[in-house]
C-alpha cells in the first residue's frame, strides 16, 4: 500500500485533520499517530514517544499493530478515529482489490453501540472534511460509510464470526479490556484470531485502545509483551493516563475528583495502571481436562443415586433459572449429568414445572438451591413433589470447594459450551487484607456454572453410603 499523504502532512494540514487534533492538547498523540506509520519524530515528539512507549526511537516502517492503554478521557477514541479515517481515505489501494470486492474496516466494540462514539468521529470527519466528503457514496447509515475508493467503514459488536471473510483495510477494537461476551470465553482472543487473517492481504493495521482493567487478556499480554525495548517492534503499545495525552482544566478536576473518592479504581481508569487483584479462576487446560469431549448430557441410569441443584431467577430480569443434576462416581469422582438453562423472560412457575419433569426422570424428589432470597422456589416445587432446601453456602463458598476439584480432576464435566465459557470468565477477586471472592466480570453471567459447580461440590465431597455401593 502506499501513502497518499504522509501522517504528519496530514495532521498539520487545516484541510484534513489539523482542526481535528489541534495544538499543545493533542501533541502527544499526534507524535504516536506520526510514528506509528513509521515516519520520523522530532527530537521534541521522540522525547513525548519514549515517555509513552519506553522505546527510545520510533519504528522505521508501519506498524502492524497499534495498541493504545489509555486512562479514560484520554482522547484515544477521537484519535483512533484518525489513525482509521487516514488508513480508509489516505491509502491508495487502486488495483489491490478483485472485480466487484470492497476493502472493509471495522470499527468493534463489545456491543455496537458503545462502537458508535469512533463511529461519531469517522462520520464526522467524512462529512465535514471537504477533501474526504466528496469521497463518500449515497448517504452514510448508522453504520456504514461507503467510500468512493471501494472501502467500507462498518461499526459492528465484536463477533469473531461477523470479521471473518471480507478483505480488510484495518480494524479498530475498542476497549478491548471489556470485552466479556455473555456467551464467549476469551472472546478477545478469538476476535483478534479471526481478525487478523483479514488484515495479511493489504497489510492493515490492527488499532487497539482501551483502558486498562485486570492483569488477563489479550490487552495484558500484548502489554506484558511487547511494551518497551523488547517488544515486537511492529506492535507499537503505548501507556499513558489520560492527563498525558489530553489535558485540560476540566478533566483536571474530574480526575483530582475521581482520586479523592476512589483512589484504587482511579488508578485503572485514569492513571492506565492494570488492577491488581483480579485473576482468571481458572485455566482453560484444566477445564478442557475435566472435560468428557463430545457428551452434552448423560441419561438416567438405574441404580445410580443422582442429585440436583437450582439457580432460581424470576423471570423477568437478566438470569436464567438453572438446573445442574450429577452424582458421584465409584472412583470419588463428581460427575455433571445434566445442566439446562431458561432464559428470561419466563413464567416462574412454568419453569418448575419444566425442571420437575427432569428431576423425576433422574428419580429425583430433592434439590438444593442457590441460597435465593425469595420463598417462591421452595413453595413452588413442593407443589409438583419435589422438595426444596436452600444451600447452605454462599456462591463464593461453593466455587472456593469447586477449584480444587478441577484443580485434581475430580469432577466430570459436560461438553456443554454455554456453562464452560461462564466458568472461564469466572474472576479471582483479591481484597485489602488478602480476603478473596470469586465472581463474574460486569455485565455477565454464571447462573449455569453456579448449579454446575453446587450439585459437583455436593458429589465430589459426599462419603460414599451404603445405599450407594448396593
Amino acid at each position: 500500500m502506499s501513502r497518499i499523504i504522509t501522517m504528519r502532512a496530514a495532521l498539520t494540514d487545516p484541510d484534513i485533520f489539523g482542526a481535528i487534533l489541534p495544538g499543545e492538547t493533542w501533541a502527544a498523540w499526534r507524535a504516536i499517530l506520526i510514528a506509528s506509520q513509521g515516519e520520523p519524530l522530532t527530537d521534541d515528539e521522540r522525547v513525548i514517544f519514549t515517555g509513552l512507549t519506553g522505546r527510545e526511537r520510533e519504528p522505521d516502517e508501519p506498524c502492524d499493530e497499534v495498541w493504545g492503554v489509555v486512562g479514560r478521557r484520554g482522547g484515544k477514541t477521537r484519535a483512533f478515529a484518525v489513525a482509521a479515517a487516514y488508513m480508509a481515505a489516505c491509502v491508495d489501494y487502486e488495483g489491490r482489490f478483485a472485480p466487484g470486492q470492497r476493502g472493509r474496516l471495522p470499527v468493534m466494540a463489545s456491543a455496537k453501540d458503545q462502537a458508535t462514539e469512533a463511529f461519531r468521529y469517522l462520520l464526522g470527519i467524512f462529512t465535514e472534511v471537504p477533501m474526504f466528503a466528496d469521497m463518500v457514496e449515497g448517504e452514510p447509515t448508522q453504520d456504514t460509510i461507503r467510500l468512493s475508493n471501494r472501502v467500507d467503514i462498518v461499526v459492528q459488536p465484536a463477533n469473531f464470526k461477523t470479521v471473518r471473510g471480507p478483505t480488510l483495510v484495518a480494524a479498530v477494537c475498542d476497549e478491548i479490556a471489556f470485552w466479556h461476551l455473555e456467551g464467549a470465553a476469551n472472546p478477545d482472543r478469538e476476535i483478534l484470531r479471526a481478525i487478523r487473517p483479514g488484515l495479511m492481504t493489504l497489510g492493515g493495521p490492527l488499532f487497539v485502545l482501551s483502558s486498562p482493567y485486570a492483569k488477563k487478556g489479550e490487552l495484558y499480554a500484548t502489554y506484558r509483551r511487547d511494551f518497551g525495548a523488547k517488544g515486537d517492534p511492529r506492535v507499537l503499545v503505548i501507556q499513558a493516563p489520560t492527563l498525558a495525552m489530553h489535558d485540560s482544566p476540566k478533566i483536571q478536576r474530574e480526575v483530582t475528583r475521581a482520586y479523592e473518592r476512589d483512589a484504587e479504581s482511579a488508578k485503572a481508569e485514569f492513571g492506565a495502571e492494570f488492577r491488581d487483584g483480579i485473576s482468571d479462576f481458572v485455566g482453560t487446560e484444566v477445564v478442557d481436562s475435566c472435560t468428557d469431549p463430545g457428551v452434552v448430557s448423560r441419561d438416567p441410569v438405574p441404580g445410580i443415586a443422582y442429585s440436583a441443584f437450582i439457580d432460581p431467577a424470576g423471570g423477568s430480569g437478566q438470569d436464567s433459572f438453572t438446573l445442574a443434576i450429577g452424582h458421584r462416581a465409584e472412583d470419588g469422582c463428581g460427575v455433571l449429568d445434566h445442566v439446562a438453562g431458561i432464559a428470561p423472560p419466563f413464567s416462574p412457575e412454568a419453569a418448575c414445572i419444566e425442571f420437575a419433569a427432569t428431576l423425576n426422570l433422574y428419580g429425583i424428589s430433592k434439590v438444593t438451591g442457590d441460597n435465593y432470597a425469595a420463598e417462591w422456589p421452595k413453595e413452588m416445587m413442593r407443589t409438583h413433589g419435589i422438595t426444596y432446601e436452600r444451600s447452605d453456602k454462599a456462591k463464593g463458598t461453593i466455587y472456593a470447594e469447586f477449584l480444587p476439584l478441577l484443580n485434581s480432576r475430580r469432577v466430570r464435566l459436560l461438553d456443554h459450551d454455554p456453562m464452560r465459557k461462564q466458568l472461564l470468565n469466572l474472576e479471582r477477586r483479591t481484597a485489602w487484607g488478602g480476603k478473596d471472592s470469586i465472581d463474574h466480570p460486569a455485565n455477565s453471567h454464571d447462573d449455569l456454572i453456579n448449579a454446575a459447580a453446587g450439585v459437583l461440590v455436593g458429589a465430589g465431597t459426599r462419603k460414599l453410603s451404603i445405599m450407594d455401593l448396593l
